[in-house]
């Protein structure tokens, strides 16, 4: 039983961990307009901001595998927790654009660790159904911080307010997880069927060894196109409907959190629908709807076209990035399987910071309408991939 009690409670912390990752990424694209109006940035200031926090994501992540191995997983999460927290708090005390830039590289270097360590001890030691509602933790907070960062600019007009209180937040879950550090000490016992998934740990495969097959790098590029696809429709979402489509701020605030909202239930029910429909299906399925709602973004043919479409392309994202991680050891084999969960991390951070920050160049030199063209033609680019990477004769 008590073996038992600690299998759920590592459970429960790891979702606790996922929630804290989204909602910092959930302030960003609502807070945006208004941190250019503190700082009297160009509308491509962003990728600036993006790439900071980006290049602390990509360290922390490539490392994570030894600060396990030195803090283990607990202290990890109580170490990066506390610098994602003192970085979101920062935001809102500097007086420079550069200062705030060089917070963001500090909250990245949180973000990196906790998403590479979650990501790789769950698809080790837990099942696919799971690893969906890991990510819909994820989805959770990142649908909580729009509808935080709208609260705080209708209440009190001012964008710190939402950092500040996520920022606090980050920190009461540092010295959480310093309570519990034990509970991480001990690997869980599982039942028999899923003692297999246990073989992606006990490689020892040699990075420079994974690096060599096209297979992995095939991979990196999946991670890269698809996580800069969802963060530039969380971070641009909110300009797109205010200052081109010319929505009110509050409804489009409400519905900048809806793409979060369906996101997130999008997941919950991809962990229950993982089993009867299989992972492979499951993922085809998303990026095809994901695709169609790009497409009807950009076509925008009635008035309310641009918030359904919204809707749907956040519920379709949900199952492929947990989907993509659950059958990577089916692209690489489980040999390489540990090495590339870490390093797709990495291109996810990438990914996050390149195409999101190249839809700001485009939108600045060109239109906010060119945004939805430019992630449908990468959509293309995506699913393309997956077919090529994934291997036909087997089944999931």
């Amino acid at each position: 039983m008590n073996k038992y009690r600690s299998r759920i409670g590592l459970i429960l912390l790891s979702f606790i961990a996922f929630i804290s990752l989204g909602l910092p990424d959930g302030l960003l694209g609502v807070a945006w307009p208004s941190i250019r109006e503190t700082f009297s940035l160009r509308l491509d200031a962003l990728g600036i901001l993006l790439v900071a926090s980006t290049a602390g994501y990509i360290t922390s992540s490539f490392l994570s595998g030894k600060l396990i191995a030195r803090l283990g997983v607990g202290g990890t999460l109580a170490a990066s927790c506390f610098l994602t927290g003192a970085g979101l708090i920062g935001y809102t005390l500097v007086p420079a654009w550069w200062m705030l830039v060089l917070l963001g590289s500090v909250a990245g270097l949180g973000a990196g660790a906790i998403d590479a360590g979650l990501n790789t001890y769950i698809a080790s030691h837990f099942g696919e159904g799971l690893m969906q509602w890991l990510h819909a933790s994820f989805g959770v907070g990142v649908t909580l911080g729009p509808l935080i960062m709208t609260a705080g600019l209708n209440w009190y007009n001012d964008w710190h307010w939402g950092y500040q209180n996520v920022g606090v937040a980050q920190i009461i879950l540092a010295g959480c997880f310093l309570l519990t550090i034990r509970m991480w000490q001990q690997t869980p016992e599982l039942p028999h069927e899923e003692k297999k998934e246990l073989r992606l740990t006990d490689y020892k495969t040699p990075i420079t060894e994974t690096l060599k097959h096209s297979s992995v790098w095939m991979s990196l590029l999946m991670f890269f196109l698809y996580t800069g696809i969802e963060v530039s429709f969380g971070s641009w979402t909110y300009s797109l409907l205010t200052l081109s489509r010319n929505v009110p701020t509050e409804v489009a605030g409400l519905w900048a959190g809806s793409y979060w909202a369906t996101f997130t239930l999008g997941r919950i029910l991809a962990g229950l629908l993982t089993r009867r429909l299989g992972v492979k299906n499951l993922l085809v399925l998303g990026q095809v709807a994901a695709a169609f709602g790009a497409v009807l973004l950009w076509w925008n043919p009635f008035p309310t076209a641009s918030i359904i479409a919204v809707s749907i392309i956040g519920f379709a994202l949900a199952p492929i990035f947990p989907a993509l991680v659950s059958l990577t050891s089916l692209r690489v084999g489980d040999q390489h399987a540990a090495n590339t969960i870490g390093m797709q991390i990495s291109a996810a951070g990438f990914g996050a910071a390149v195409i999101p920050g190249l839809a700001g160049v485009l939108a600045e030199n060109i239109s906010l309408e060119v945004i939805p063209i430019y992630l449908t033609i990468l959509f293309g680019v995506l699913i393309a991939t997956y077919f090529i990477t994934t291997p036909k004769s087997k089944t999931i």
